[in-house]
Order: C-alpha cells, then sequence, then structure tokens
C-alpha cells in the first residue's frame, strides 16, 4: 500500500501558499490582510463543506419512499445537525475578525475593490439548495451582478433543480397518519380556536391559510409559499405528537432546519453589525449599499419560514385531541402498517 504523508494528503504546499495579500503587491505592507484572507478561505472551506451535507441529505430525500424508521432519516438528521455546528463556527469566526480595528482594515481595503463577500457564488448556491427563491431575494439587482459567467450558471442550475424544502414537501405530504385519524384536524380546529384570547382571533385568520380552509385564498400568500396545506398539517402533528417514537426523527428534521435558519440569521445579523463597526455608512467594495443590504438579508432571507410559523398555530399538551389505540400503537415502536 502506498504510503502517504500529511502535508501531501492534506496539500498544505497549495492551502498555506495561497495568501497573496494585496498590500504585498502594492508594497504597502498591511499586517491585517493576512488575517482577513484566512478568515475568508476559511469560510469558502467550511461553505463547501455545508454544501456537500445538503447535498448528500437532498440525494436521500430524493427516494420516491424514506421510511421514517429507517436509519436514513437518522442519516439526514444527523448530517443537518452537523451542518448547525458548523454555522455556529462561523459565527464565532466573526470575533477573529473582529480583533481587526477599522483603522487596521482601511490600510488595505481600498485595494480590494471590486472584490466583494458579495461575491461568493458557493454562498448563494448553498441558499437556492435549501430554497431561496429569486423572488425572496433581497437586492436581486447585486445577486448575481458580479459574478463570473461560469458560477452564473452554476447557480442557475441549482436554482432549476429540487430544492430541500421542496423535498421536504413532499415528504411530509407522504404522511399517512392524517388519513389514519380522519376527523383528527377537524377536532384539533376546535380546540385550537377556544385556545385564543379575543385579541388573537387573528390568528383564525393566519390559521386558515395556513391550511387551505380560507374560502379566499390569499394570492401573494399562496404564491410566497413552498409548504402545501397538507404538508403544513402533516409538519403540525409532528410537532403536537412528538412524544411518540416514530415521530421523534421526524420532529428533529424540522427543528435542525429551524435551527439553520437560526444560525444562518446570526451569522447575518453578526456581520451586519462588523460591516457597520468597521465601514460606517460607507458602500461596500464591491458596490452594495454595505449595512443597509445586509439588514435586508437579515430581515427577509428565512428559508424555513413557513416551519416556524406552526408555533402560532400550537396548544397545551394536556388539551391535544386523544389519538385511537390503532393510532398509538402505529405511533409507537412497532411502527405502522401501510
Amino acid at each position: 500500500m502506498k504510503s502517504v504523508h500529511y502535508s501531501d494528503y492534506l496539500q498544505l504546499d497549495k492551502i498555506l501558499g495561497a495568501q497573496q495579500p494585496e498590500s504585498d503587491l502594492h508594497q504597502q505592507p498591511a499586517h491585517d490582510e493576512m488575517l482577513f484572507i484566512i478568515i475568508h478561505q476559511a469560510y469558502e472551506l467550511w461553505f463547501k463543506q455545508i454544501m456537500y451535507e445538503v447535498d448528500s441529505v437532498h440525494a436521500i430525500l430524493q427516494q420516491p419512499s424514506l421510511n421514517d424508521n429507517s436509519p436514513e432519516l437518522q442519516t439526514v438528521v444527523h448530517r443537518l445537525q452537523r451542518t448547525v455546528t458548523i454555522l455556529k463556527l462561523l459565527v464565532q469566526q466573526i470575533d477573529v475578525m473582529e480583533t481587526m480595528t477599522p483603522m487596521d482594515f482601511l490600510d488595505f481595503r481600498d485595494m480590494l475593490r471590486p472584490a466583494s463577500g458579495f461575491q461568493s457564488w458557493q454562498f448563494k448556491g448553498l441558499e437556492a439548495r435549501m430554497g431561496l427563491r429569486f423572488e425572496q431575494r433581497h437586492g436581486q439587482e447585486y445577486y448575481l451582478l458580479q459574478l463570473r459567467p461560469e458560477q452564473v450558471a452554476l447557480i442557475k442550475r441549482i436554482e432549476s433543480e429540487q430544492s430541500l424544502i421542496s423535498l421536504l414537501n413532499e415528504w411530509l405530504e407522504r404522511m399517512p397518519f392524517l388519513e389514519q385519524a380522519p376527523g383528527w384536524f377537524e377536532e384539533y380546529t376546535d380546540v385550537y380556536r377556544s385556545s385564543l384570547s379575543e385579541k388573537e382571533q387573528g390568528n383564525l385568520d393566519a390559521f386558515a391559510q395556513m391550511f387551505g380552509m380560507a374560502q379566499k385564498q390569499d394570492s401573494a400568500d399562496q404564491q410566497n409559499r413552498q409548504l402545501s396545506p397538507r404538508a403544513s398539517r402533516a409538519a403540525l402533528f409532528i410537532m403536537l405528537y412528538r412524544g411518540y417514537p416514530i415521530l421523534q426523527l421526524p420532529f428533529q428534521l424540522l427543528n435542525v432546519l429551524l435551527e439553520i435558519d437560526e444560525q444562518l440569521s446570526t451569522w447575518r445579523y453578526r456581520h451586519m453589525n462588523m460591516v457597520h463597526r468597521m465601514i460606517g455608512t460607507r458602500i461596500g467594495t464591491g458596490g452594495s449599499t454595505g449595512k443597509d443590504y445586509l439588514k435586508g438579508a437579515v430581515d427577509k432571507h428565512y428559508i424555513f419560514r413557513e416551519i416556524a410559523q406552526l408555533t402560532s398555530f400550537l396548544v397545551e399538551r394536556r388539551h391535544l385531541p386523544k389519538l385511537d389505540t390503532i393510532m398509538e400503537k402505529r405511533l409507537g415502536f412497532g411502527g405502522y402498517e401501510k
């Protein structure tokens, strides 16, 4: 068997030789540019790993049938949990970046134009793979403007394929338990209605829109929806009865997707504050509006928003409609019969 050397295996000559500060090329040395380069290279390596994990999850969920008792669903949850852990690390890297002061950054900032983190095609591709659609994006005029043709083509290809949230929708729609519990949703609707205070009565309209009960569906709402009413009912059922063994992994899947959104939002928020600290109200090196653009992304770029909205429609456990013994058996360790 061929012997492998640590340096060769990791291709350290390439990696450690990949830092070329612009300030050195201009013979105006700026000490903190090395830190700036290494942090952004680390970001891109982690983006690559996250895409690797999400692509593998994407492939598993593309199967026409996924047994919720199978190791495959555990694999999906595990790899998405790893993604959350990596995203937490990306947030923590901002602490290192913030050891650079605004004056340190100004030593080399103008030498970077028009390079910008906005040109990270990997991050844009990752957002698209998970389900952020073009019409949901803030700053659409900047979105692909500064990318190279081959990068634009790659992102367009990803956008043309099924997203993670679209596959999640199909998986939820296949859940058999709603048919096996006839009348459950109607009973739950009555329970939910009676749980609302006088000031919460407006929630009933949102409830009807979410679960396809409204006599007149909001066209704008329907156009922005990524989860169908049936999938939303299935997700609600999972959240409410997650204590049953067969629903524990499905609940973990929904929960880890919310964690991904939370970590992405935290990363954007920390990034926004760091940019404001570094350049104030000046425009970004790539021509964006700097902090204002980032704030718009923080407010708008929630991929799994519809899962989060389901928490508005939960009631206390003691008020849940009781499932019959046959359904309880199907949700137990014995699984269910198709």
